[in-house]
Parts: structure tokens; sequence; C-alpha cells
């Protein structure tokens, strides 16, 4: 427990100060003031090995690297001393432009050396991959997820260094209790965001979800049959549009925070919150959490 509280403290400055520094799309990088840097032989320069991101795709890296051609790496490289060989440096942002450098046969790019912890380098890496336009609405959630589970990050903190609205991170929060099946689904684009959260209330999710490949519903197609009664006559949404819009916004937020699906039935001055978890790992994560409440 100890070491954990230790890694989610230990940033040593801000999320916002984080940012600045992994900043990819500077609105006029060259009339901004630049900061220090320096240019490093390609092969003096490496990967980070804890990097988050393992997929390349060669098309993509090879526009990049059609860009870099003609017009050169216009943002540097975000790099740290390497901690085992002198006069080489670890790669803390930028490693899609170091590797479409290579494919341009660069042999030199500009970097700004920084002096961050082993901590500070992992999150930056995840902030970097949320901030490519090419993830899909799972992997961006993930990256959320990790960023609250590791650095202890809050949906309203990430919102404001992140400048995305808190709606937009809890809403892509809840599609992490999908199951796992469905959730392949949405990575591959069989199924959308928006298709997603319709059938996280849907009293049969996988069979609506075949019918969303099978006849091309639209989200609201899905929402709307979402909220049909089932074959033993229920209504699976009855229950909860019974509930105040304040409880549904609570449960919504507790959900999003724990990545598992909450329930809060209050009656009178009490009641009951329920939480569902899929694994002994959520779990393990919950006890955790709540341990560290007290």
């Amino acid at each position: 427990m100890s070491d954990k509280k230790t890694d989610r403290r230990g940033l040593g400055r801000g999320l916002s100060a984080l940012m600045a520094d992994v900043n990819l799309n500077p609105k006029e990088p060259e009339a901004a003031p630049r900061r220090a840097e320096m240019r490093v032989p390609l092969e003096r320069l490496e990967p980070n090995p804890d990097q988050p991101r393992r997929t390349f795709e060669p098309e993509a890296l090879e526009e990049l690297a059609a860009s870099i051609r003609e017009k050169g790496v216009i943002q540097p490289l975000i790099v740290r001393k390497h901690p085992s060989k002198p006069d080489h440096y670890e790669i803390v942002a930028g490693e899609r432009r170091w590797r479409a450098s290579q494919i341009a046969q660069l042999h030199e790019l500009p970097v700004i050396v920084r002096d961050f912890s082993d901590t500070e380098v992992l999150e930056i890496a995840i902030i970097e991959n949320i901030q490519r336009a090419e993830l899909n609405p799972l992997e961006e959630a993930l990256g959320y997820r990790q960023l609250m589970d590791r650095f202890g990050h809050t949906q309203e903190r990430l919102a404001e260094a992140l400048s995305k609205s808190r709606s937009h991170i809890a809403n892509l929060l809840r599609l992490l209790q999908l199951p796992d099946d469905l959730q392949d689904m949405l990575r591959d684009g069989r199924l959308t965001a928006g298709h997603a959260r319709a059938l996280l209330t849907a009293d049969d999710p996988r069979g609506l979800a075949a019918q969303v490949v099978s006849r091309g519903l639209s989200v609201r197609d899905v929402e709307r049959l979402a909220k049909k009664p089932n074959k033993n006559g229920s209504k699976p949404a009855e229950k909860a549009s019974t509930k105040d819009a304040d409880t549904r916004a609570l449960e919504a937020d507790l959900s999003a925070a724990t990545g598992m699906k909450v329930q809060i039935d209050h009656r009178g001055e009490g009641g009951q919150i329920s939480i569902s978890y899929k694994s002994l790992d959520d779990l393990d994560l919950l006890c955790q959490a709540l341990s560290g409440l007290r």
C-alpha cells in the first residue's frame, strides 16, 4: 500500500506542467517562442521500454515520413538522459516522429531535454497516446482509467488539463463496463461509442449488439430497443426511470470513477449501494480503493 501511495504522489510537478511539455498541437509553432533545444543523432535516441503504445501503423508512419521529408520535424521530441548509457537519450514523447524520421532517412532530430522521473515518463506516454486522433473510444477510455488508477487523477483534473469536458471523460469511462466481447466489437469498429453507451442499459446487450451489426441499427434504434420490455414482460429500464436525476447522475459518476456498474437504492433517509465487478482483479482494486478512504 505504501508503494502505491508513493507512486500516486511522486510526480513532483502538476499535470498541467506535464501537459505543457507534451503539447502535440501548438497553434503557431513557428511564431511562438521556442524552448531551448538541441539536435541529437538518431542512433543516440532510444524509445521508452515502458511505452504503453506498442502498435505503430506502417501506413501512418509512411505518411508522417513523407511530411517530414517535405517540412522536417517541426515539433521537437521530449527526451531525458538515458539512465544507463552516457551521451544517449530516452524518448519521453515523440516516438512516432523518431520512427518516421528513420524512414525519411534523417540523421539527427531536434530534442528538448527534461529531467523526468520514471513515473512522469509513464504518465506523459499515456497522455501523448490519449491526444492521438486515431485512438478508438475504448483506447481513449483505457488511457483515462490508467491516469486515474496509477496517478490518482480525478475526472475534473483530467478534463481541465486535457481540455475535455467532464461528461466526455465520464461517458468514455462507462464503456469499460461493457462485457469483453462487446468491447472487442467497439475496438474494431463494429459498434460506435454511441451504440455502446446505449447497450449499457439493455437487458440483453449481446443480442442487441448482434442486431446492430446484422441490421445496421442507429444509436436511436438501440436506445429505443433497450427500453423495451424483456421476454418476462418486465421493463429493465423502469426501475432506473423512477430515480431522480441527482441519483442517476451520482450512479453515473461512481460508475465512471470505479469502472464498474454502480446502483443506488435510496429509501427515505437510508438505502444501499450495489457495485458489480467482473473479475477478482476488479474486486481487489475496489478493496484497495475503499481501504484508502479510511
